[in-house]
């Protein structure tokens, strides 16, 4: 199975980092009580955080990691799209070159945090359709996918960005697994 690239805002990476991790974390409180005991306190859920390592290399390698780096000096969250893990509002908090300097080589680190507010952005733009391609009420426009279609050549078809389509389809947990026959809203 060949994975889609990884993509965050506009950056996709032209090939996916060799590493990844991805952490689940839970706030507990620990209460000491008389004669010895304690009290776990659940606190809940917090961030994810992933992690990951990569390279590029060539000639314009430094310039790859000058434009990933640009990326990150943009402020705010954006999607980003794992070719397995689930699609996540995220900040990209960490970027580091990991190497001795090499002219054509760059081995760099990365951290997300998912957002609190994970999903909840997308999940306010709506629900799916029932036309293929064609224009509903309030100019709504969907796509029933074909064997072969990723949902990033679909937003390519119809001229627009990826964390747009990702955003109006919140049912679509893994933008890296459409099947046929599903409908995407494309705008």
């Amino acid at each position: 199975m060949e994975l889609s690239p990884m993509r965050f805002k506009d950056y996709v990476w032209p090939h996916n980092p060799r590493t990844y991790s991805i952490a689940y974390q839970r706030v507990m409180g620990n209460h000491k009580v008389p004669f010895g005991q304690y009290h776990l306190q659940d606190l809940g859920l917090t961030r994810r955080v992933m992690k990951g390592e990569g390279e590029f290399v060539g000639e314009g390698a430094y310039k790859e990691f000058g434009r990933l780096a640009t990326v990150f000096y943009d402020n705010g969250p954006g999607i980003l799209i794992h070719p397995a893990w689930q699609t996540s509002n995220a900040y990209f908090v960490e970027l580091s070159l990991a190497q001795e300097p090499r002219k054509d080589y760059v081995r760099y680190t990365f951290t997300f945090w998912e957002g609190f507010d994970g999903y909840e952005a997308a999940a306010r733009t709506g629900g799916s359709g029932s036309a293929s391609g064609k224009a509903l009420a309030a100019g709504q426009v969907w796509h029933t996918v074909v064997k072969g279609e990723s949902l990033w050549k679909i937003a390519r078809n119809y001229g627009v960005e990826l964390g747009q389509v990702v955003a109006l389809n919140p049912d679509i947990k893994n933008p890296n697994l459409i099947l046929p026959g599903e409908r995407v809203r494309v705008k």
